[in-house]
C-alpha cells in the first residue's frame, strides 16, 4: 500500500520546503526497510513561513508505514497539515462536498474544467468565476475535509468518489444528461459519504426505488414490505429514502428477504433521520449502504428532501410509486424518474383513499404504468425478453356459457356434491355433467373434494355469485 506525506494548502516557502525535503529522505529510508512506497508532496496554498517540526512528521511517517498505511496523521502547520496516509484527490472531494450546497451547478462545471484538486485549492483562495463563488464563498473557509474523512472512516464508512471503481458510472450518468439538456432533477453528486458492507455499482446495476406517502394505511405499507421482500429475494436491490411509511416498510420488507437495500439520506450519515428509524438505519448496512451526498454532521433540511429525490431516482432502475397523495414528495421522485427515462410505476388503490390520489393521477395522465406483483415490477424494468411474467390461467377466460354455466351455478360454494345431485340441480344429464366438471376443473371454477365437486377459490375470488 503506499503511503503519502502532503502539504495540504501551502505555498511551500524555503523553510517548509527545507523540511520537506528531510521528510523525504527519512521516509525513504523507512520505506525501503519497511518495503511499503512513501511518497511526499506540497501543494500551492499560502501558508507562513514557520519552522515545520520535522521529527513529529517523521514520527507520523514511521507509524503510518508500521501499520502498512492504515493510520492517518496529522501535524498542523500554521493554517495548513501535514497529512499522513491520505489520498490528495479524496480529501479535494471531501472538501467540495462541503463547501457548496448541492447540486451547486456552477461548481460542478468548474470541477469538470480544472479538476477537483485544482478547484478546492482556487475555492479556497477564492480564485473562482464569480458563479462558482456565489455558490461558495460561504462556506469556502469550513475547510473540514480530514475531520469528515476521519469520521466517516470511525463509522465504518468511506467516502466514493467519480475516480472509484465503486461509483454508479450508469446510474449517475442520466443525472449528468439531464443537466445537459436543462433539466432541473439534472447534475450528479461530486462524491457520495456511505456506510455499509455493500459496493454501491454492484448494488445499483439491478435495483428499483420503492418509495411514497410517509402517512401509509395499512394498504400501502402491506404492499411496499411485500414489494420490497420480493425484490430482494429475487436479487434485486431495493432503493428508498428511510422515512416513515412506505419507504420504512419496504427497506423491512428487503431487509426481513436477507436481501440488498439502500437508504438514501437528505441528511449526512451519522444521523438517523427520522429518529425512530434509527435501529433500522443500523441495521441497513450490514445488508446494505445508507448514501448521502451531504458530508457528516449536515442536519436534515426540508429543500435536501427535494435535492436527495433525483439520487433515489437514478440509483433505481425503476421507480414503483406504492402510494401518494397529490402534493406528496413521492410525487417529486417520479417526475425525476420520468425526466431520467428510468421507468415510472404505480400501484392503484382504493378510489376513496387520499394516499393513492397522486398515484391514480400517475396513471391517468399516462406517465406510469401499473403494477400489481414484484413479478411486474421485475418485468418493467429487468432484462428485454429475459424477466418476463408467467400468464396467469384464465386471465382472459369468462364465466362458462350455456350447459356449463348451469352446471357452474349447480355448485356449492363450501361443500362438495355428487354428479347425480349436480345433473338434478342444474337440469343436464348426467353424462354431460361428468364431462363438463372436469373442464371447468381446467379452468379453476371447479374443484374436487371428498364429498364430490364445489365451486374453487379462483372462482370465488373472480367475484363469481
Amino acid at each position: 500500500m503506499a503511503v503519502g506525506v502532503a502539504v495540504v494548502g501551502g505555498r511551500v516557502l524555503a523553510a517548509v520546503s527545507a523540511a520537506v525535503a528531510a521528510v523525504a529522505v527519512v521516509a525513504a529510508a523507512v520505506s525501503a526497510a519497511a518495503a511499503v512506497p512513501v511518497a511526499v508532496s506540497a501543494a500551492a496554498v499560502p501558508v507562513a513561513a514557520v519552522a515545520v517540526p520535522v521529527v513529529a512528521v517523521v514520527a507520523a511517517v514511521v507509524a503510518v508505514v508500521a501499520s502498512g498505511g492504515a493510520a492517518v496523521g496529522l501535524v498542523e502547520v500554521g493554517v495548513g497539515w501535514w497529512v499522513v496516509g491520505c489520498d490528495e484527490l479524496r480529501l479535494a472531494r471531501a472538501y467540495l462536498s462541503r463547501v457548496a450546497e448541492p447540486p451547486a451547478p456552477a461548481l460542478a462545471r468548474f470541477v469538470a474544467e480544472v479538476g477537483p484538486v485544482d478547484a478546492a485549492r482556487r475555492v479556497r483562495k477564492g480564485d473562482v468565476p464569480e458563479s462558482v463563488a456565489n455558490q461558495t464563498s460561504a462556506r469556502r473557509d469550513d475547510y473540514r475535509a480530514e475531520e469528515d474523512l476521519a469520521e466517516i472512516d470511525r463509522l465504518g464508512g468511506r467516502l466514493v468518489v467519480p475516480e472509484d471503481d465503486e461509483w454508479p458510472e450508469w446510474p449517475f450518468n442520466a443525472l449528468t444528461v439531464a443537466a445537459a439538456h436543462g433539466l432541473r432533477c439534472g447534475l450528479a453528486p461530486l462524491a457520495v459519504w456511505v456506510r455499509g458492507t455493500g459496493d454501491l455499482a454492484a448494488l445499483a446495476e439491478r435495483s428499483v426505488a420503492v418509495v411514497g406517502s410517509r402517512a401509509a394505511t395499512g394498504y400501502g405499507q402491506h404492499v411496499a414490505a411485500e414489494f420490497g421482500f420480493g425484490l430482494a429475494e429475487a436479487g434485486v436491490t431495493v432503493v428508498s429514502g428511510a422515512a416513515y411509511g412506505i419507504d420504512g416498510a419496504a427497506h423491512r420488507g428487503a431487509l426481513a428477504a436477507g436481501g440488498p437495500t439502500i437508504a438514501v439520506l437528505a441528511c449526512g450519515v451519522d444521523i438517523a433521520y427520522p429518529a425512530g428509524h434509527q435501529r433500522l438505519l443500523e441495521r441497513i448496512p450490514h445488508h446494505g449502504l445508507v448514501v448521502s451526498e451531504y458530508p457528516p454532521g449536515c442536519r436534515p433540511a426540508r429543500y435536501r428532501f427535494i435535492t436527495r429525490n433525483r439520487l433515489i431516482a437514478a440509483l433505481g432502475e425503476g421507480t414503483v410509486v406504492v402510494e401518494a397523495g397529490r402534493r406528496s414528495g413521492a410525487k417529486n421522485t417520479a417526475a425525476s424518474t420520468a425526466a431520467l427515462g428510468r421507468v415510472l410505476m404505480a400501484v392503484p388503490g382504493p378510489v376513496t383513499s387520499s394516499t393513492s390520489s397522486g398515484c391514480h393521477d400517475l396513471l391517468r395522465s399516462g406517465e406510469a404504468q401499473p403494477v400489481s406483483s414484484v413479478a411486474e415490477i421485475i418485468e418493467s424494468t429487468g432484462r428485454l425478453g429475459v424477466d418476463l411474467v408467467e400468464a396467469t390461467r384464465n386471465t382472459e377466460v369468462g364465466l362458462p356459457q350455456g350447459e356449463a354455466l348451469r352446471v357452474y351455478e349447480a355448485l356449492d360454494l363450501r361443500t362438495g356434491a355428487s354428479a347425480e345431485a349436480i345433473s338434478i340441480e342444474s337440469g343436464v344429464e348426467l353424462s354431460r355433467v361428468r364431462a363438463l366438471l372436469p373442464e371447468l376443473e381446467l379452468i379453476d371454477l371447479a374443484q374436487r373434494v371428498d364429498a364430490g365437486w364445489k365451486r374453487s377459490q379462483e372462482g370465488v375470488a373472480r367475484g363469481d355469485t
